[in-house]
């Protein structure tokens, strides 16, 4: 997207992406502007900590962070930043997605992820735009619109 992006959204792996698609469909829906990273918190970790550490100077005011199996990529990303970070748990195929959830809501204290459902990609999209529209108006209208839209089936 063309603009500043206001979300940014890192995932640990490619095969991610499928899954992540709902969330970036969901923004440009928004008319949220958003940057997309691949990075593992486990083979990539000084990539992640460059990015989640330059985000808010960048102008990022949420990240959204996909993750399976450890899924420590919320975690080590909320403790290089001080923006709300949501998480993302993916589905595995050895727990079934248990192992990723159990992980992003188990941080210590002093290190919050907010976390939406296993593959909850779209739910992480609209609760990013939902923290923007706290203070932004053009968001909190956004969702307004997309609430009266279910509303009316």
């Amino acid at each position: 997207m063309a603009e500043t992006p206001l979300v940014g959204i890192i995932m640990g792996s490619k095969s991610d992406m499928p899954v992540m698609e709902a969330c970036t469909a969901e923004l440009e829906a928004l008319g949220v502007p958003y940057e997309l990273m691949i990075a593992s918190a486990h083979r990539t970790p000084a990539k992640v900590h460059e990015w989640a550490s330059s985000a808010a100077d960048r102008g990022m005011k949420v990240i959204i962070a996909a993750a399976g199996k450890a899924a420590h990529l919320g975690g080590v990303v909320a403790a290089y930043t001080s923006l709300p970070v949501v998480g993302v748990p993916m589905k595995t195929s050895d727990l079934g997605g248990m192992d990723s959830l159990l992980s992003m809501v188990q941080m210590p204290s002093g290190v919050p992820v907010a976390c939406v459902a296993i593959n909850g990609a779209k739910n992480a999209a609209i609760y990013a735009t939902q923290i923007l529209g706290a203070t932004m108006p053009e968001y909190r209208a956004a969702i307004d619109a997309m609430k009266k839209e279910m509303a009316e089936g």
